[in-house]
């Protein structure tokens, strides 16, 4: 398994195709999707995991289901475990076509993961470039009357309480009858989140420092500054600067970011090794707003990971998954967490941060972990065609098993998720 540091590395090398598309960003990343051959009732248990491959043989297979997969990277619809999976694919976006020049492999290894978890669900992939993309996507996929949504993205620079326009668009499927999965993100290492009250000169302190250190390594570095709507007439900058410890540089200073309609700014910078840091800069006195600083790229030295959950997965209806390490027995240590601001845990349930279905080791994290749930949801769905997104996430939340202390929290929601369990076939043990 891949080791967290190159789960970062791994992560932060698709950052041309996040550039393209705005204000969204991958929770995880595949270099190259794999191209086994789609899963049947006859696959080894080491392809899909034991609890998966018992389900298959007691003839859960997703049979009359459909899912839809909506991602930002695009399709190799040609793959070979997709081969006969895929009903319909299209594109929402600027020029955009579903294969995105070949800069595809993580929408391809969430599909692929889905395909193998639920081989005989019908599948419909949708890409996009942008919010309004998204919407068109999802409200496509609605249209068709797919019964399951995978949506392994982020909107960075979002509220985390669910009032953003990307959960809106998932709080309408859901009450369209679909069952939208979402991951949390993977934001817990490199998310802060407070009240603009400790300020000097214009200037925000985290703790005793105005200084929120970063890791420059030669990779463009993506830094999300976002605050309430209640101060949304009001400016608040961040500044990344590089330093050998005696001289400081302004290297970039954000922008605001107009392309989804709420209070933030961006930067985007290419550095070179060395030393940098993030300084927050707003009105001369404390003003009382919530701040959240966010990177897809880079850890901070000073860190809250509560409430670093991203949407869409912060709408209520969203069954929210997180990213587990199974064999530390763990939530991964990036894995976003709740709270959210208006007090929900937030996160539903962890599962595998790599799972077996996912046959590749470059697709980690909580984008695999939520892929894999939304196949156990069409599993769910194949068994009990009549229960509505409502019932399936209790469902999954309630035959799931504790992974940290007792009864639901905000980091590990519900628990670790059964498959078998969660399914209830009466002939799979696992």
């Amino acid at each position: 398994m891949a080791s967290p540091e190159s789960r970062r590395a791994l992560a932060v090398a698709a950052l041309g195709v996040l550039l393209l598309a705005g204000s969204l960003a991958l929770l995880a990343t595949s270099l190259s999707a794999s191209t086994a051959g789609s899963q049947t009732a006859s696959t080894p248990a080491t392809a899909v995991g034991p609890e998966v491959a018992a389900l298959h043989d007691a003839g859960a297979t997703g049979e009359n289901v459909t899912v839809g997969v909506v991602d930002v990277t695009g399709f190799d619809t040609d793959a070979t475990a997709l081969d006969g999976s895929v009903v319909d694919a299209r594109a929402f976006g600027s020029g955009g076509t579903v294969r995105n020049d070949g800069r595809n492999a993580h929408g391809t290894a969430a599909a692929e993961t889905v395909a193998r978890v639920a081989p005989d669900a019908d599948l419909y992939l949708a890409t996009f470039d942008s919010p309004d993309g998204f919407r068109r996507a999802v409200e496509w996929l609605v249209t068709e009357e797919v019964d399951v949504v995978v949506a392994p993205v982020s909107f960075y620079g979002m509220p985390g309480d669910g009032t953003s326009p990307v959960a809106d668009v998932a709080q309408r499927a859901t009450d369209e009858g679909v069952v939208f999965v979402s991951p949390t993100g993977n934001l817990a290492r490199s998310h802060w989140t407070g009240r603009y009250r400790g300020v000097e000169n214009g200037t925000l302190t985290f703790g005793d420092s105005a200084r929120n250190y970063v890791r420059g390594d030669g990779r463009d570095v993506t830094i999300w500054l976002s605050w309430d709507d209640a101060h949304r007439e009001q400016d608040y900058t961040a500044e990344l600067h590089w330093t050998d410890g005696s001289r400081s540089k302004l290297v970039a200073r954000s922008s605001p970011y107009p392309g989804d309609g709420v209070p933030n700014e961006r930067i985007v910078a290419r550095v070179r090794s060395g030393t940098y840091y993030v300084t927050v800069r707003g009105p001369a006195n404390a003003t009382g707003a919530r701040l959240e600083l966010s990177s897809p790229t880079h850890d901070f030295q000073h860190v809250r990971s509560a409430e670093s959950l991203v949407a869409p997965a912060s709408a209520p209806s969203v069954v929210t998954v997180g990213a587990y390490d199974a064999s530390a027995r763990r939530v991964e240590p990036f894995s976003s967490r709740g709270p959210t601001p208006d007090g929900r845990d937030g996160v539903d349930l962890v599962a595998p941060s790599h799972p077996d279905a996912a046959d590749t080791d470059r697709f980690v994290g909580s984008s695999a972990a939520a892929s894999y749930a939304g196949g156990v949801a069409a599993l769910v769905l194949d068994e009990r065609p009549d229960l509505t997104p409502r019932a399936v996430e209790r469902r999954l939340e309630t035959t799931a098993v504790d992974a940290g202390r007792p009864g639901a929290d905000p980091v590990t929601g519900h628990g670790r998720l059964r498959p078998v369990r969660a399914v209830g076939t009466r002939n799979a043990t696992g």
